[in-house]
């Protein structure tokens, strides 16, 4: 059985006002998994410990097979990470910048630079604080492929990004996937992006996960319901989540389009969702438990 290229079990990280609560993940090879949740919900919390940014007060974190803390040099060395803050010294000039990095991974390959340089446009002797966060984005992709990374990290790498950059990194990452030996675990808040490229989708909400499901399969079971109030009693309102009510109806959130169909027959309508309406769904409906 393949080793997946990462896995993450029973992760747990204490701060004085928050909580990762028995992280769960698992990501095979030759996929992309986005990470979805609210702002402070933990996506970025887990992403510090998966690189050891963090100390991990328990569980267990393997990447390619390995752990992630005995064996971190080896792993860091086939990871690629794209972060949303740019931590590139700014006074250097893009070439400049990359002299520093390069060395630092054994499987760096200068040619593959220059060839992804080409391709984002990247004006090599312009300053980092002149760039602009599109190409700061696309100059920390550039590095991070530049080694033959067999793993992409992004934590929020599209926010505040337009929308033809946006596509531009979503053409490489749909690329880089081609190899079915790689693996993307994207953080993001931006759904309509992984509903163009995700495999799988985990959600995270106060620090626990809410679903980690195939893509394709949570938007075929999951529905959006709408219909008139006069038909909600204690017992229908269990199969929904997220319920928005107004003077013209509700609309809620079921996890099975089938089961809600036979609970509350041909009363409502049911529609296919997007990631955004499942994701803001579950937050409302913890902001009304």
């Amino acid at each position: 059985m393949a080793v997946p290229i990462l896995e993450i079990k029973n992760l747990r990280k204490d701060f004085k006002s928050f909580s990762l609560k028995d992280i769960n993940i698992k990501l095979e090879k030759g996929y992309i998994m986005g990470f979805i949740g609210p702002n402070g919900a933990g996506k970025s919390t887990t992403i510090k410990l998966i690189m050891n940014l963090l100390k991990k007060d328990g569980g267990e974190i393997k990447v390619f097979g390995m752990d992630h803390i005995k064996n971190e040099k080896e792993i860091k060395n086939k990871i690629g990470f794209v972060f949303d803050e740019n931590y590139f010294y700014e006074e250097l000039t893009v070439n400049e910048m990359k002299r520093i990095i390069a060395p630092i991974y054994s499987t760096w390959d200068e040619e593959l630079f220059r060839k992804m340089s080409s391709n984002l446009s990247l004006p090599l002797n312009k300053k980092i604080k002149n760039l602009s966060k599109g190409m700061k984005m696309k100059f920390s992709l550039a590095i991070a492929l530049s080694h033959h990374a067999d793993l992409l990290i992004m934590d929020e790498p599209t926010s505040g990004l337009d929308p033809v950059v946006r596509s531009e990194l979503l053409q490489i990452l749909s690329e880089f996937i081609q190899d079915e030996n790689k693996g993307v675990f994207f953080s993001t808040h931006i759904t309509s992006d992984l509903d163009k490229i995700a495999d799988y989708v985990t959600m995270i909400q106060d620090g626990e996960i809410v679903f980690c499901l195939e893509k394709d399969a949570l938007l075929d079971s999951y529905g959006i319901v709408r219909g008139q109030k006069e038909i909600l009693d204690n017992d229908k309102r269990k199969y929904l989540i997220g319920i928005q009510e107004n003077r013209f109806g509700f609309e809620a959130l079921v996890k099975d389009r089938k089961q809600a169909r036979k609970v509350f027959g041909e009363s409502i309508i049911i529609e296919k969702p997007t990631l955004e309406e499942v994701m803001l769904h579950f937050i409302r409906g913890e902001k009304n438990a």
